[in-house]
């Protein structure tokens, strides 16, 4: 008998409190809260729903519907008895809200979402709750942080009670005080510059002070950080787009204006095969990364037997010849493909960002590609290094005669050399489709920086280029804050200028037979 009286109180409480949501706007706000403590297991979705405009009254009955789906026909579910039916739009007027509603929404889904099962979501609830006035709230917060079992939701719940007794308290606690110090987030920084500005004379406005002081080096250190960050990031894409043109320039001495256009059907490679792959958007990049390696490597070692082999020795007209080149692959992807930009579909698992603290992002695209390219130069390092066609490579380099005297076959080498050079340029088309729109014009702005890291690294050094790349590209984002984007260009080609005066060799000059070869 009594399990029927409480069940009957509760659905009589349902029942008016979904009926208080066609009244007015106050009338709403108590549904809200009448809705929370009933504590029905779609609660939830209703006030999302009602935070979408997604609930709607039916003229004929009166009953609150929420929208099940509107294709292919409008369907609708009433939200006391779960009847579904189909209706006409027409047949509905949807429940409005203001903005202190929406407010009050956000805050109530932000309290369900404390006691979910995913961590994540009880973080972002917090932290969304951080600053908020209820005391009841307040109250619930205490209770679930001696429950909370998850070190990150519980510090961040221990700032928000701090937030709220720094911004409520008459006289707060130092242990508050001192632990919105140690935080980053925005409200615990905001809190504590109300309690400064309230009383800066007082010993809580001096604490408050102190602590704020705290926050600002951490942010500054953030800064610091995030800069390197961006500039190293910066750097592996210099590096993926000069690595190849340090073999086919440093080792092999050629001057190859079509480098660019090697990156940029790379890139293409990649476009195309996520046309071909729509559904395994993740892994068609994966098979984008040979795919794009056989295609340039292709045509490079196409391009050094049909024009390069004729042309050593003589750098001027090898420098005309593939700036031609260039153009015709412009060209004639202009017009197989399209003169438009396209666009490549980053994979789920590169997008997003790694979150060190609430003021500091790093973002997986540019961590993966920056890890992308320490493998490239690794898997590069060890073939000229540890095997035979390496070996071959550098024997050419050094001393073409007496190479071809001890029984190599230099041009078979020369063409494996270029195709190597190319391939790894089509390598690095695959990272910047990543970041940038695919376009005919994509290795234009790659092949000057390309040609400067490698001349700055030291022609035919595989460690100076990485370390040219990376140092390039944090000293371009250090400048960029002051000197602005172009300027800081200008600037580091103006040091590169200098550097090369006095060190025509670069950072890492080849030494012994290299340097005399």
């Amino acid at each position: 008998m009594l399990l029927c009286l409480s069940f009957g109180s509760r659905a009589a409480t349902l029942d008016e409190s979904v009926a208080l949501l066609n009244g007015s706007f106050n009338d709403k706000s108590t549904a809200v809260q009448n809705l929370m403590s009933v504590g029905h297991d779609q609660t939830s979705v209703w006030l999302q729903a009602l935070l979408d405009g997604n609930l709607y009254t039916d003229k004929a009955s009166n009953q609150v519907v929420l929208l099940v789906a509107e294709q292919p026909e409008f369907s609708v579910q009433e939200l006391v008895s779960g009847r579904t039916y189909s209706s006409s739009k027409s047949d509905l007027k949807r429940i409005m809200i203001n903005n202190a509603l929406r407010k009050e929404l956000r805050v109530a889904l932000s309290s369900l979402a404390l006691t979910s099962a995913d961590s994540q979501v009880r973080l972002t609830a917090v932290r969304s709750l951080m600053g908020s006035p209820d005391p009841a709230l307040t109250e619930r917060l205490t209770s679930l942080q001696l429950q909370e079992t998850n070190s990150d939701v519980r510090d961040a719940m221990t700032v928000a009670l701090a937030i709220n007794e720094v911004r409520n308290a008459s006289k707060p606690g130092r242990n508050a005080i001192e632990v919105l110090g140690d935080s980053l987030e925005p409200e615990a920084r905001n809190a504590l510059q109300q309690l400064h500005d309230r009383n800066p004379a007082a010993a809580e406005g001096k604490l408050a002070a102190k602590s704020l002081a705290n926050i600002e080096r951490k942010i500054l250190w953030s800064g610091y950080i995030e800069t390197l960050f961006f500039g190293l990031s910066l750097g592996s894409v210099l590096v993926l787009a000069a690595i190849g043109l340090a073999i086919t320039f440093g080792v092999m001495g050629i001057i190859n204006m079509a480098h660019g256009e090697l990156i940029m059907l790379g890139a293409y490679t990649t476009y195309g095969i996520q046309l071909l792959m729509p559904d395994h958007i993740g892994l068609s990049v994966l098979v984008s990364i040979p795919a794009a390696f056989v295609v340039s490597g292709l045509m490079g070692i196409l391009i050094e037997r049909s024009v390069i082999r004729f042309l050593y020795g003589r750098p001027l007209e090898t420098l005309l010849a593939t700036f031609g080149i260039s153009l015709i692959l412009q060209q004639l992807v202009r017009t197989f493909v399209s003169p438009q930009n396209r666009t490549v579909q980053t994979p789920d698992w590169m997008t997003g960002s790694l979150e060190l603290s609430p003021v500091l992002s790093l973002t997986w695209n540019r961590i993966y590609i920056l890890i992308f390219c320490l493998m490239v130069f690794a898997l590069l390092f060890v073939l000229l290094k540890r095997t035979r066609l390496g070996l071959q490579v550098r024997a050419v380099s050094q001393n073409r005669a007496m190479a071809r005297a001890m029984g190599v076959r230099s041009a078979r080498v020369d063409a494996l050399t270029f195709g190597l050079g190319s391939g790894i340029a089509g390598v690095a088309g695959v990272a910047l489709s990543q970041l940038t729109n695919v376009g005919p014009n994509l290795g234009q702005a790659y092949i000057i920086d390309s040609f400067m890291v490698v001349v700055f690294g030291g022609v035919g050094n595989l460690w100076g280029t990485l370390v040219a790349g990376l140092s390039l590209g944090v000293a371009n984002k250090v400048l960029e804050p002051t000197a602005g984007a172009v300027l800081a260009k200008i600037l580091v080609l103006v040091f590169i200028i200098l550097f090369i005066q006095k060190f025509p060799r670069g950072l890492f000059p080849q030494k012994g037979r290299s340097a005399e070869g």
